[in-house]
C-alpha cells in the first residue's frame, strides 16, 4: 500500500556537495543520486541560476538509515534555514556520541549531549552548514516497541 510521506529537502546555497561529503562521514549518509545543473536535460530558464552554477548540485537524494533526504545548491544566493531541525534516533550511546561530535565539528552546540527526563542521550546543535540537528536516543521501553 502506498502512503503519503514527508521528505526533507535541504538547500545549501552553493555548498551542497561539501555538505553531502560531510554527512557521509558524520552520520553515514548514503548517496542515492546527484545531478548537476550542467547535466540537466533541459536548461533552466534564463536568469534562474548564476552562470557559474553548471557544476553545482541541482538535485540530490541520500539516505540516513532508512530515511530519505533530498538536497540542492538552490538557485544561487545564501540559504537561510529556520523553523526546523533534523532529528536522528541512534541505536546506542556510542552512535549518538559519534554522530553528535562529528556534526558539531565546525558548528555550534546548542544543548550538550546528555541524559534528560525523556531520553537517555539527547543533544542539539547547528552544523557548519547552518543545519540544526537533534540527536535523541529513545528510552529502552520505547525502542523495544518500535
Amino acid at each position: 500500500m502506498n502512503q503519503t510521506s514527508i521528505v526533507p529537502y535541504l538547500f545549501f546555497g552553493g555548498h551542497c556537495e561539501e555538505a553531502l561529503n560531510f554527512y557521509k562521514d558524520a552520520v553515514g549518509a548514503q548517496l542515492d543520486m546527484m545531478m548537476r545543473f550542467g547535466e540537466s536535460p533541459e536548461p533552466p530558464p534564463p536568469g534562474a541560476v548564476p552562470p557559474d552554477f553548471d557544476n553545482k548540485i541541482m538535485h540530490a537524494s541520500f539516505r540516513i538509515g532508512s530515511s530519505l533526504v533530498m538536497a540542492s545548491d538552490g538557485c544561487g544566493g545564501d540559504s537561510t534555514l529556520s523553523g526546523f531541525a533534523l532529528s536522528v534516533i541512534p541505536v546506542n550511546k556510542e552512535d549518538a556520541t559519534r554522530m553528535f561530535n562529528a556534526l558539531a565539528d565546525g558548528g555550534t552546540v546548542t544543548m550538550p549531549l546528555g541524559e534528560t527526563f525523556f531520553s537517555p542521550c539527547f543533544g542539539m546543535l547547528k552544523d557548519r552548514f547552518g543545519m540544526e540537528w537533534m540527536i535523541a536516543m529513545q528510552p529502552a521501553e520505547q525502542a523495544a516497541q518500535a
